[in-house]
């Protein structure tokens, strides 16, 4: 069997791709050289494991012997997994947003031999595939300046800074106001926001839930409890082995595309935990322990590290592994009408191919309400039947396994499963949290604070961006807050130090997406905008401002500060683009330190976590040994204490959770 230079690479999709007939290399100074050597082009081809349409190119294209000639003969291909080189992923995905207007996977953008872009697209089938390598191959052999003059004009638009200049006579903004000016993008009857496809956007949902609760605002609550109900009772969750698929490709989360994302439902478990804290609905519990059980069974390596992701496909067919037939349904579940009503089940199928897709849309008590039923019996019908298919459906072919491990993406996991236990005091969420972070502080942390960014067969490698260092961060202090254990702050510290160190421009005022001592690609790239995860640039100015809370760091606090006022106009003007920063510039007032101190210290915070605090961070200790400024003369011997302060200042102490 054929191999080409991938066939070292640890990526399950390099490793996908390590048969081709195409001569692809890794990204890397080989491939590099060689185009330099050779005055060729690079065709940088980038995906991941679980696209669906990376998989169909494949098929069509890259297994293809003619068309493996041409891109043989013509051009230096290196392919790339965009969740292990997400920094190489943005330069190009970003030249060809500039060319089409629009960017996804798979992306295919062409280079000249220095790595400058100079045109790209991102599926494309086999014929035009064809047309595209022939005349790229032709531009290059006769006007090579056409192609030059169009890298120099891409390159210098990549090279533009996202961040926005500081206004220092900008007026206060009003982040509420201008996140009800954004309600236009709220779809009130099937939740989430507007169009069509349809995807979780958990920072965006986070927004609106905080803001409802700072500002008592029952629209904003109803929104998001209603996109969390149409989500948890749609096709895009897995009703019968729990989590999120990436997204929906209608406007009322029916038919999902079938990836499942490690990034989406670490997130979608912080969020409906948070959900259940302002509202005790049992649908979000219900949801968190089925997603939590689906990514400990699915995406659970042995040493309690998270995989990346689920393939949408099984045996070459989207969604096979999901759907059910009529007659499969039958056999297994019998006469219950009521199954077969609520899921809206159809002899013929309500999906492709006769299939169906287990879709409620209404919540499972509306359901009961609708038609007066008993809403134990009907849950515990249900139950009993989904628990069938579940068996059933184990001894289908599983969908392909992305079992690389991401540092950042394991962060944010570590951080649903602690906002998960500050809601549920669920000991078994606190204990996956800690195993994860155990492994990943042994296994890819280096000395100063210096991390890795993936993970395969115990191996790590690829210096790690800031996404890493700042989920790390952040999950580091979400441990602390639920175990007072200093350990983790001190590790979030040392980080902290060190990306600073490598990530940060103190004369620009901005922290890039590469430190300054790992590869340098042709632009330094910043990370400023909420995605379907976080901006890295946000999470850490959110870690810094939360490590002067309880270290007193004014340096630290004055980073935090004027990253979130330079993204303050942008956000206010796109908050559901900018969600974070929104939630950051909304709490610069609105911050506290919720501090215990004395033998129940871990009692009280166990009920005080319970209720949702936006802008809260919490901090104490059992015996009063703790060095931490924020702890300093508090302890009271013989009795446990709760402080709550703001900038340094604490009110009187309460001596119970109720009394606060």
């Amino acid at each position: 069997m054929h191999s080409n230079h991938l066939i070292n690479e640890t990526s399950p999709y390099l490793l996908q791709h390590a048969h081709n007939p195409v001569d692809w290399y890794p990204w890397g100074n080989e491939a590099l050289e060689k185009a330099k050597k050779e005055d060729k082009l690079i065709l940088v081809s980038v995906g991941y494991s679980a696209c669906h349409w990376c998989h169909v190119m494949e098929h069509e294209s890259f297994e293809d012997d003619e068309v493996a000639a041409l891109m043989n003969k013509h051009f230096v291909c290196i392919k790339v997994d965009r969740e292990e080189r997400p920094d190489v992923d943005k330069i190009y995905m970003e030249a060809v947003q500039m060319l089409s207007g629009r960017g996804g996977w798979p992306l295919n953008c062409f280079a000249l031999p220095d790595g400058r872009p100079v045109w790209g697209g991102t599926y494309f089938p086999k014929q035009q595939w064809m047309q595209v390598l022939e005349q790229l191959s032709q531009l290059y052999t006769n006007d090579k300046a056409k192609l030059h003059e169009q890298a120099d004009a891409l390159t210098k638009g990549i090279k533009q800074i996202e961040m926005p200049v500081l206004d220092e006579n900008q007026p206060a903004i009003d982040m509420y106001k201008a996140l009800l000016k954004s309600k236009s993008r709220f779809d009130n009857k099937l939740g989430g926001f507007d169009g069509a496809p349809k995807f979780p956007m958990p920072v965006a949902l986070n927004l609106v839930h905080q803001m409802g609760v700072l500002h008592q605002d029952d629209a904003l609550l109803d929104f998001v409890y209603l996109t969390l109900d149409r989500m948890a009772s749609s096709g895009i969750y897995d009703q019968v082995g729990g989590g999120f698929a990436r997204y929906s490709v209608d406007e009322r989360w029916f038919a999902p595309h079938f990836e499942k994302m490690l990034y989406d439902n670490a997130q979608l478990v912080s969020l409906y935990s948070n959900a259940y804290r302002t509202t005790g609905n049992d649908l979000y519990k219900r949801v968190v322990k089925e997603t939590v059980g689906f990514v400990e069974h699915e995406l659970m390596s042995p040493e309690g590290a998270f995989y990346s992701a689920l393939d949408a496909d099984s045996e070459g067919e989207e969604g096979k592994f999901y759907v059910w037939t009529h007659r499969e349904l039958k056999d297994l579940v019998g006469a219950d009408d009521h199954f077969y009503r609520y899921f809206n089940i159809e002899e013929n199928g309500n999906w492709e191919k006769g299939n169906n897709i287990l879709h409620g849309g209404i919540t499972r008590e509306e359901y009961c309400r609708i038609n007066n039923l008993d809403s134990e019996t009907f849950n515990a019908n249900l139950k009993s039947s989904l628990k069938r298919l579940y068996e059933k459906r184990s001894d289908r072919i599983r969908p392909g396994l992305d079992d690389k491990i991401l540092t950042a993406w394991n962060a944010l996991m570590i951080k649903g499963l602690t906002d998960a236990y500050q809601a549920f005091s669920e000991d078994r969420y606190l204990q996956l949290a800690q195993t994860a972070m155990d492994y990943l502080l042994s296994q890819v942390m280096r000395e100063e604070g210096h991390l890795l960014r993936s993970t395969k067969n115990g191996v790590s490698k690829i210096d790690a961006f800031l996404d890493d260092y700042a989920f790390v961060i952040d999950a580091l202090i979400g441990l602390y807050e639920v175990t007072f254990n200093e350990d983790y702050l001190n590790q979030a510290k040392l980080i902290s130090d060190y990306t600073l160190k490598e990530f940060y421009n103190s004369t620009a005022k901005v922290f890039y997406y590469n430190s300054k001592s790992g590869e340098q690609l042709i632009a330094r790239k910043t990370d400023v905008q909420d995605n379907v995860i976080p901006s890295s640039v946000g999470a850490m100015a959110n870690n810094l401002i939360r490590l002067h809370q309880l270290y007193h760091l004014p340096q630290f606090e004055s980073v935090g500060n004027v990253l979130i006022d330079k993204m303050s106009q942008i956000s206010a003007e796109h908050t559901s683009y900018y969600g974070q920063w929104a939630l950051l510039y909304e709490l610069k007032d609105k911050r506290q330190e919720l501090v215990i101190c004395g033998e129940e210290a871990d009692d009280y915070r166990e009920v005080l976590q319970r209720k949702l605090i936006p802008g809260a961070i919490y901090s104490g200790s059992i015996d009063g040994k703790s060095k931490l400024e924020i702890l300093q003369n508090r302890f009271k011997e013989g009795s446990t204490l709760i402080y709550k302060c703001r900038n340094k200042t604490c009110e009187l102490p309460v001596s119970s959770p109720g009394e606060l």
